[in-house]
């Protein structure tokens, strides 16, 4: 029994190390697959992997370019700014508590900060809590955050848009928001303007960097600087002239115009009511676009600037045309009248501009021939976009086909059943006083490519020809009998020592169920000096509660305007007489 126990004691080491054997050879054929994988067939990719969990990657960001006036004074521009970031695996334990911290001290989301703050992941290491933070906000936040025991928060350069002037053209130029530009020039350029953001990726190890790890650059490219034609100190003497007009007059909101006659570029382009671009919230929706692009009304009475100039050309009449002009005008589907009433009276042409008589602008665009006008109004550039290269621009509204009847005709003559948006208008009204020529608008010094891909700006306006410059002529000397108080209906829109040509206009509203609703736009535009012009304004004041006149509510915005531009770019006066155009024939008639 104990030779039989010895034996078989003896036996189970053989078979312990055999099994051991075997499993030793298991193993090592593991390790040995796994090396071939690992050296033979995609070394790289494993080599890769691994440094890249130990890679991390940073926005390096890019300075948005300016926004300049034409002298290079700045409307927007980027200062000295901070971003705060988190490492969610230093700051996940806390992350309620640093979120409150944080949104007391920085004024952000509290469930934005506290989404960062835990991270996308288990394993990230890098989130932004906050973007675009003043450089001492952020930093005052992040040491009190650091002194109260918090851990895990840094600051990087991010770059602040900045609009020193607040609201001035802040309907053009726009604003930009923690994510996206919103609006006006900053939105239609924003590629231009952004540039490029580039990263800095390096190696990490412990929540560090390794000072002589794995790293690389890509450096931001900066956006590209764009100069406009508007001149600050006028656009902030328009803003301030026309809030005060329409606050005065309890109007729901109103437009200005100034433009350098010659080339066509935009001196100042005001909306009212307007914003600051540094603080756009809580700003209605309505009041933080370009009224003056957006917005299409009827232009009442200054149309007829262009068809009695059209009708000039066509050689229909001259401005001392005589005219018989009725109280009131049987017209196919309406009766046609005046502002006023009146007898009977006989006005020439030039008095029927300086009284705005529909009655006699319909007389005498009846010698019209089927569809001449509208031909004209298309060269004048009513029913198109102006051009100037900003987002959210309305064509207006030009009967076209069937659509243009002849009643239709006779209401388009005096500027109802027609659209426009006030650079429209003001650029039609700009060919007048250009000699005829019409130059397109603009709003953009050189040259530039908004995101639709149009490239606009000085470098690439155009001009053509509308009407004769004998007919501007004509037409010009008939404008300057409006503002004389003798003939006209616009006195207050005279510039002392100057000659004035201009333009009222009294319009009714399209309300929203497409018939008029009772309320009025009132306007003024014009020219000076009226024999050599260098200067087109156009103020359009809509729905005011009192003073409910174009002559003698937007026609002293007008002056005023216009006395500025004279005076800041030292046109001084050509020193010549005005027009004194006969406004009545026959007998009886007025000597002026």
């Amino acid at each position: 029994m104990a030779t039989r126990g010895t034996l078989k004691g003896r036996g189970a080491p053989h078979v312990r190390l055999r099994v051991g054997f075997v499993l030793i050879a298991i193993v090592l054929s593991f390790f040995a697959a796994r090396l071939i994988q690992l050296q033979g067939f995609d070394p790289h990719a494993y080599a890769a992997a691994a440094r890249q969990a130990d890679l991390q990657e940073v926005v390096l960001p890019a300075e948005r370019g300016d926004i300049l006036d034409r002298n290079g004074e700045p409307l927007a521009d980027s200062v000295d700014g901070l971003m705060v970031v988190a490492d969610p695996k230093m700051t996940r334990a806390q992350a309620p508590q640093l979120a409150k911290f944080l949104a007391n001290k920085l004024d952000i989301d509290y469930f934005t900060a506290l989404k960062a703050l835990r991270g996308k992941n288990a394993d990230s290491r890098f989130e932004y809590v906050a973007r675009r933070i003043p450089a001492t906000q952020a930093t005052e936040a992040v040491q009190q955050a650091t002194d109260l025991g918090f851990k895990g928060l840094t600051t990087r350069r991010d770059p602040i848009r900045d609009y020193p002037g607040g609201d001035l053209a802040a309907n053009i130029i726009g604003f930009v928001g923690t994510d996206e530009s919103l609006g006006g020039m900053e939105r239609s350029f924003e590629k231009t303007l952004a540039g490029k953001d580039g990263k800095e990726t390096y190696e990490v190890a412990g929540g560090s960097r390794v000072p002589l790890g794995e790293s690389s650059t890509v450096a931001p490219v900066n956006g590209q600087t764009i100069t406009t034609t508007i001149d600050r100190d006028a656009q902030w003497y328009t803003d301030k002239v026309l809030a005060q007009a329409a606050s005065a007059s309890g109007a729901a909101s109103a437009v200005a115009v100034a433009m350098d006659t010659r080339t066509g570029e935009i001196l100042a382009l005001s909306d009212y009511p307007t914003f600051d671009a540094n603080n756009p919230q809580g700003t209605a929706k309505a009041d933080l676009g370009a009224r003056s692009l957006s917005d299409v009304y009827e232009p009442g009475s200054v149309e007829k600037v262009l068809t009695l100039s059209a009708l000039i050309d066509a050689g229909k009449v001259t401005n001392r045309t005589k005219l018989t002009v009725p109280n009131e005008l049987h017209r196919q589907d309406r009766v046609i009248h005046d502002w006023f009433d009146h007898p009977t009276m006989h006005w020439t042409l030039a008095g029927v501009i300086a009284q705005s008589s529909n009655i006699g602008t319909v007389l005498a665009s009846d010698s019209f021939e089927k569809g001449q006008l509208r031909n004209y109004l298309v060269k004048f550039g009513l029913g198109q976009r102006t051009g100037l290269g900003l987002s959210g621009e309305s064509p207006g509204i030009l009967p076209s086909g069937a659509g243009w009847t002849d009643q239709v005709e006779d209401r388009v003559d005096f500027g109802q059943s027609v659209s426009v948006n006030a650079v429209q208008m003001a650029a039609a009204v700009n060919t007048i006083a250009n000699g005829g020529v019409r130059v397109s608008p603009s709003l953009v010094k050189g040259s530039a490519t908004n995101d639709a891909g149009q490239t606009v700006g000085t470098d690439h306006a155009t001009t053509e020809r509308v009407v004769s410059q004998e007919a501007a002529t004509q037409m010009m000397q008939m404008m300057e009998r409006v503002p004389d108080p003798a003939t006209g209906t616009a006195p207050g829109a005279q510039v002392a020592g100057y000659r004035v040509a201009g333009k009222t206009g009294t319009a009714q509203e399209v309300g929203k169920n497409g018939t008029y609703d009772g309320t009025l736009d009132v306007s003024f535009a014009g020219f000076a000096p009226a024999d050599n012009p260098r200067f087109t304004v156009y103020v359009v004041v809509k729905d005011p509660k009192s003073n409910k006149g174009g002559g003698t509510n937007a026609g002293p915005v007008f002056g005023r305007i216009m006395s500025f531009l004279l005076r800041r770019y030292g046109v001084a006066p050509t020193g010549t007489k005005a027009s004194h155009l006969p406004v009545q024939w026959g007998k009886g008639a007025l000597k002026y």
